[in-house]
């Protein structure tokens, strides 16, 4: 173990976090993201507090005890390690684990298919019995009953939900940094067989005990050596028909954040490192793993490169659709199609130079009907041939001429920011859980029940559907507390009682009251 000083935010005051000899800052500053406060980082005392709280509880505990050193050792070999939802124990959310295929690498035996079968198995377990347990705690996944089935016909799994609902998720991730240890290009047909073959196989495990309706079809062929036997393997005890079928586990790839950064991925997900250099400018792993591979030294790739040669040709976006469309049918849930137009050289000279990529005439799109707070919107969007967004409307119907106004020049002013390359990611951030009027409840779409205000709803809309990445409400306010009221304080005198503080008299010359006047306050 090492000691270092590390924070989540280059503006916040460092931290002393705690964590193995052999794992670089990157991983400390993931730490300290994912632990909130001030206070000194430990990762073991991290691991051991969520592993704790998967065993609480009656159900829990005999099964998730006996397997803690198992979950624990998964995180130290950097194999596995659970979601930030599971991280921080907010079961309210769908559970899941981030599973690092580079991991299961070893340069001289190649996949180790035997230990990632086991530990694929290993989360699936208890990933079910977390949903057993926790199923109550779930928001906007319980099951609906069917006012035509008999009541005796709900069994108790039905009624806890862990029949009905997805009992958590499986991310794979680092897949470029696993092909490059077993000697294949990311942009080529082996690459691409290799990694239907892992991906398969780790669908083929994670819906184990479902049903054989639901096991995945095989690839064609697999040049994994160890795979195809196991995966055969697998099928046979998997593809049993059963009265009881397990809750389902679902498989997909991981978007960045900081569990990624804590097992030492470079590049999330399914996409390639577009780039042979770690961020601190050392050759990345997957790099020394391809140059090992050919059969050269640095020495002898650098002297190649002088002389002109392609030692290692890097993927650019199209490989990345190529492997995107190769996998799509061999898990679960795939992310959002990548941009053909993103991460490439060419691309961003252009859009440092200032050119608009413009959307075509007939284009493509969708357009949801919604209401916030008893308002009620229109969002439309805009896309371009490969799916990505270059486009936005939003739309309130009954509002005022100045609300819809601003409405719109939003709109287009984020239509324009994005026909010039700048990620929705960052309108997301900037928009979203934005607090104003009119907010409440959602009606009319599934995406969120409570939105802080209209363009809280949208952006967190446009997130789930052009970034696969689903945004929880924010805590509800209580808006029934009455506003001042816009209009000056009238002190009128009633004609019982004297005007400017005279005493009232038979003789006294009063005169009448002056009626107040109205000043309405802009």
């Amino acid at each position: 173990m090492r000691t270092v000083q590390a924070a989540a935010d280059p503006d916040d005051a460092p931290r002393t976090v705690t964590l193995p000899a052999d794992w670089d800052d990157t991983a400390a500053e993931a730490l300290a993201r994912l632990t909130p406060g001030h206070r000194p980082v430990d990762l073991a005392h991290e691991a051991a507090r969520w592993v704790d709280d998967l065993c609480a509880g009656e159900i829990a505990r005999p099964v998730i005890e006996p397997v803690a050193r198992s979950l624990s050792c998964l995180l130290l070999l950097r194999q596995a390690a659970p979601t930030e939802a599971l991280w921080h124990g907010h079961f309210d959310r769908r559970p899941g684990f981030i599973v690092n295929l580079a991991a299961f690498v070893h340069p001289d035996i190649g996949f180790r298919a035997d230990d990632f079968v086991a530990a694929l198995r290993l989360l699936a377990r208890v990933l079910r019995t977390i949903a057993q347990q926790k199923a109550a705690l779930r928001n906007g996944e319980l099951p609906l009953n069917d006012p035509a089935a008999p009541p005796a016909a709900a069994s108790v799994d039905d009624m806890a939900g862990t029949r009905t609902m997805v009992a958590g998720e499986i991310l794979l991730t680092n897949l470029d940094a696993c092909l490059a240890g077993l000697g294949l290009d990311y942009d080529s047909e082996g690459g691409r067989d290799a990694a239907c073959s892992l991906v398969a196989l780790a669908t083929l495990v994670a819906h184990a005990g479902e049903g054989a309706d639901a096991l995945p079809l095989p690839p064609v062929r697999s040049i994994v050596p160890g795979v195809n036997q196991i995966a055969r393997t697998v099928w046979q005890d998997a593809a049993v028909e059963t009265e009881h079928p397990m809750a389902r586990v679902e498989t997909g790839f991981s978007a960045p954040g900081p569990i990624d950064a804590l097992l030492g991925v470079e590049a999330c997900g399914l996409a390639p490192a577009f780039s042979p250099l770690r961020p601190d400018g050392r050759l990345a792993t997957s790099t020394l793993s391809r140059l090992a591979c050919r059969g050269l030294t640095l020495e002898a790739a650098f002297a190649a490169m002088l002389a002109g040669e392609v030692v290692l040709p890097l993927p650019d976006a199209s490989s990345h659709q190529a492997m995107y469309r190769a996998l799509a049918g061999f898990i679960d849930r795939m992310p959002p199609r990548p941009d053909s137009m993103r991460d490439t050289l060419q691309t961003r000279a252009v859009l440092e130079r200032g050119v608009r990529r413009a959307l075509p005439p007939r284009h493509g799109g969708f357009t949801q009907k919604a209401s916030v707070g008893g308002h009620r919107l229109y969002l439309r969007t805009g896309e371009y041939e490969d799916g990505t967004l270059g486009e936005i409307s939003i739309t309130p119907t009954r509002e005022s001429p100045m609300t819809r106004g601003l409405m719109d020049s939003l709109g287009q002013a984020v239509s324009i920011g994005l026909q010039y390359g700048a990620p929705l990611e960052i309108y997301v951030d900037a928009f979203a859980y934005s607090h104003f009027g009119p907010a409440g409840t959602v009606e009319g779409d599934a995406v969120a029940s409570y939105a802080t205000s209209m363009l809280d709803y949208a952006f967190r809309a446009l997130s789930d559907a052009y970034l696969g990445r689903r945004l929880p409400d924010a805590p509800h306010e209580d808006s029934l507390t009455p506003a001042p009221s816009p209009m000056l304080p009238l002190d009128l005198p009633t004609r019982d009682q004297p005007a400017h503080g005279r005493s009232g008299g038979d003789n006294d010359e009063t005169p009448p009251p002056r009626r107040g006047r109205l000043r309405l306050v802009v």
